[in-house]
């Protein structure tokens, strides 16, 4: 949901060929191995048993940054999902569209080493790494699907009522239960900050996940979430699916937004790591 809330970037998608490889440059390459060192460590222990399930059968590179053929050929395999090569940025209908299609939208670029700590728009590491791992798991792939195929139908109220679902569980789900807790949201696995914070710093709120209360509560793209939501096993997800979110959507929008949790933009500085 980054990509097609953020208004510009520098960045250029790089070219696919017809198996999906991607020319890397070395230094890429470099900032690749960084970041994947960097944020296995990080996540250890961490991250939920389905996460690491889902990168074992990735069994992505450690020296170099893959291309979408190889991933693409295990997603296939387990789920039917495709990662789809993008632009940068692009708009909700292309967004939604691909969910609705079984295709994650993936921008082919990498992050410089200039930007390494932090990067608002979603790099070429945070979706393969963050999120693609999740997509071999049916529960999560199939809400990720259902999820596309009604925001592909949704008006634009509806959309970024919708954006906040998205954002509490793909991109910042937590698992707690009897193991304790666990992380399977994309937009925590592939931050060293943001999965530092969520486990050691006592001001988190973490509140059990529900669907109305989720889609009243804003947030922001630029800072560590001051609220999680959490669901006690991935099934839930299986359960999402055949819920009318729709309907939840109505009466969210007639409830009405919660207070924000953050102050203002202009009162604060940048300080997600992603």
């Amino acid at each position: 949901m980054r990509r097609a809330m953020a208004k510009h970037t520098k960045y250029q998608s790089k070219p696919v060929d017809k198996d999906g490889n991607i020319q890397w440059s070395p230094q890429e390459n470099s900032v690749w191995e960084r970041l994947i060192e960097r944020q296995l460590s990080c996540i250890s222990g961490k991250a939920c048993k389905e996460y690491f399930t889902g990168l074992e059968l990735l069994n992505l590179p450690m020296d170099r940054t893959p291309g979408l053929g190889e991933v693409n050929q295990v997603l296939a395999e387990t789920t039917g999902w495709q990662c789809k090569e993008v632009p940068a940025l692009i708009d909700f209908d292309h967004f939604f569209y691909l969910l609705a299609n079984k295709q994650f939208p993936v921008a082919t670029f990498l992050r410089t080493a200039q930007d390494f700590d932090y990067l608002q728009e979603p790099d070429f590491f945070h979706e393969i790494f963050g999120h693609c791992a999740m997509l071999t798991n049916p529960a999560f792939a199939e809400f990720t699907h259902m999820y596309g195929k009604l925001g592909y139908k949704a008006n634009k109220q509806q959309r970024i009522y919708l954006a906040r679902l998205y954002w509490f569980t793909v991109e910042f789900g937590l698992i707690e239960n009897k193991d304790g807790l666990s992380i399977y949201g994309g937009g925590i696995l592939s931050s060293p900050g943001e999965t530092q914070y969520v486990f050691n710093d006592t001001s988190v709120i973490r509140k059990p996940l529900d669907v109305v209360d989720v889609m009243r509560t804003p947030y922001r793209i630029d800072i560590m979430q001051p609220i999680y939501f959490t669901i006690d096993s991935l099934d839930r997800l299986f359960d999402f699916t055949n819920m009318d979110l729709m309907a939840c959507v109505d009466e969210a929008i007639s409830l009405g937004l919660h207070e924000p949790l953050f102050p203002p933009k202009s009162d604060t500085k940048e300080k997600r790591y992603g």
